[in-house]
């Protein structure tokens, strides 16, 4: 797997909120650019998963938000303290520009290679 998400965009919207599995996991929310604004996860108290998580964000979409893409993974703490890390990593220190700033307290720092 690699560090950052490769998955497809898929448009935010409810018709494809309803498509998605009540799993849990991580997912990224973007504008129309590609450009990632939040990481979010859908854990074990997350209402029906990743589905409730989606259909929540389609229901009333945070602003500048147009799509998201998602991962299925039972390790969804850890993945997405992984993806916040990633993040930072290629923002020069920052985060997703709608994540609430505690979610970058204590987290390490990927490394070059």
């Amino acid at each position: 797997m690699a560090v950052r998400m490769t998955k497809d965009w898929r448009p935010l919207n409810a018709a494809e909120a309803d498509k998605v599995a009540g799993n849990l996991g991580v997912y990224q929310l973007a504008n129309a650019a590609g450009d990632i604004l939040y990481i979010g996860v859908a854990g074990g108290r997350s209402l029906f998963g990743l589905r409730g998580e989606i259909q929540e964000k389609s229901s009333e979409p945070p602003a500048g938000v147009t799509q998201f893409r998602l991962e299925v993974n039972t390790s969804y703490r850890t993945r997405h303290r992984e993806l916040l890390m990633a993040y930072q990593f290629d923002h020069a220190g920052n985060l997703p520009p709608l994540q609430p700033a505690e979610d970058g307290r204590g987290l390490g720092k990927l490394s070059p290679g």
